[in-house]
């Protein structure tokens, strides 16, 4: 899954697609990179972001999105918390509604229960304002699972059926450098609820925290997380960087099916 945040503060990325002109040729560039879907966002949630209007954020992601979807045939998911600009990415063609709140902002459940699209329900502490104040959890695990088991029921109960369901544990929303650790080593935890794991890791503030590196400095952590988020059965990486990462999934891949092979070897 490609990024392209039309935001003038994304904390990697914010200002340089906000032009549509330019987001339009990024996107066209993921694609060619090898994104399997594009992921436009209008709407900062970093930490300490502040909201922005309806208006603002529908203004920067629907004429992108509809420019995408006229002239190519790429999946296209929305980033975004707000029923009304949900309704609007489906009417003009969005596959795919990619929500940080989880559709448990006023009429959001609504609107996407309604229509044939997938859906992503990511876990946050808190609101992106306030999220990083001090995040505290008894047993992470367990209440990331909790929540992900209120909000399956409440989208079945809606009409929403767990086969449109993509879970994504949320990194960097409400967690510490602690939190993200235990989350990155252990998301085959959240197997079990039988919907696919989308997670959002690339060139994130954990690495700057574990690496003292910038966000220009930390792709090859992103990489690496990757790669342990696949080796756990993750279905989807979400990344502002494709081409790379599709480079260190595919060996990876390649390399898997003889791993045991080698191991027997060495053994013996």
């Amino acid at each position: 899954m490609g990024i392209v945040n039309v935001t003038p503060d994304s904390f990697y990325d914010g200002g340089r697609y906000r032009a549509q002109s330019t987001a339009f040729e990024h996107a066209l560039q993921l694609i060619r990179e090898g994104a399997d879907i594009i992921d436009i966002g209008g709407e900062s949630t970093r930490p300490g972001a502040l909201p922005v209007s309806i208006q603002e954020e529908c203004d920067r992601v629907l004429p992108l999105l509809e420019k995408l979807i006229q002239e190519t045939a790429m999946p296209i998911s929305v980033d975004t918390r707000h029923a009304v600009v949900m309704q609007e990415a489906i009417r003009l063609g969005a596959s795919i509604i990619n929500d940080v709140a989880a559709l448990t902002q006023e009429n959001a459940l609504e609107v996407v229960s309604k229509h044939p699209v997938k859906v992503c329900l990511m876990h946050m502490q808190g609101l992106p304002e306030t999220m990083q104040q001090k995040p505290h959890y008894e047993n992470i695990l367990e209440e990331i699972n909790a929540f992900f088991v209120e909000r399956l029921q409440a989208c079945e109960q809606a009409g929403l059926s767990r086969q449109r369901i993509w879970l994504d544990p949320g990194f960097g929303f409400g967690k510490t450098l602690e939190h993200n650790l235990m989350l990155l080593g252990n998301l085959s935890f959240f197997q079990t609820l039988g919907c696919p794991l989308l997670v959002g890791l690339s060139r994130k503030s954990m690495f700057g925290a574990l690496l003292n590196r910038a966000p220009e400095q930390r792709l090859p952590a992103s990489l690496s997380a990757a790669l342990i988020a696949s080796l756990q059965g993750v279905a989807c990486i979400r990344t502002h960087d494709v081409a790379a990462t599709r480079d260190a999934l595919s060996v990876m891949k390649a390399v898997q099916p003889h791993c045991k092979e080698t191991l027997s070897v060495r053994t013996a």
